[in-house]
């Protein structure tokens, strides 16, 4: 299951972007964020995939939830202007953002290709 995050959560497992400039991952394994809202038809339709990979993967990646209209602060360090957004967070380089309601095969690959995780 995907664990919801708040603003705290967020500087604490991920990225303090109060404090840091240069992106600095502080997780210790590779992450997906889901940045959404309780409104959005295509965020549901995304839900119940990462929750599947949220435990299909438990033991090699991290699977975040942040409701955008919550933390709109934590939408707005990321410049969200879309939902649902995912950010792919590999453990040593740059995350990656993709917009849209992703089908399981396309996570599948992006875990892969930008997170190493297979």
């Amino acid at each position: 299951m995907a664990k919801h995050l708040t603003k705290q959560d967020f500087l604490d497992k991920v990225f303090d972007f109060e404090n840091e400039k240069e992106w600095n991952f502080k997780g210790d394994r590779p992450a997906i964020i889901d940045f959404y809202a309780d409104w959005c038809g295509p965020c549901k339709m995304v839900s119940p995939i990462l929750d599947e990979l949220s435990d299909e993967y438990s033991e090699k990646m991290d699977v975040y939830k942040i409701n955008t209209e919550k933390e709109q602060e934590l939408a707005g360090a990321f410049g969200i202007s879309s939902i649902p957004s995912i950010l792919f967070i590999p453990k040593d380089g740059q995350p990656q953002m993709a917009q849209g309601a992703l089908p399981k095969d396309s996570f599948l690959s992006a875990m892969k290709d930008v997170l190493s995780v297979e």
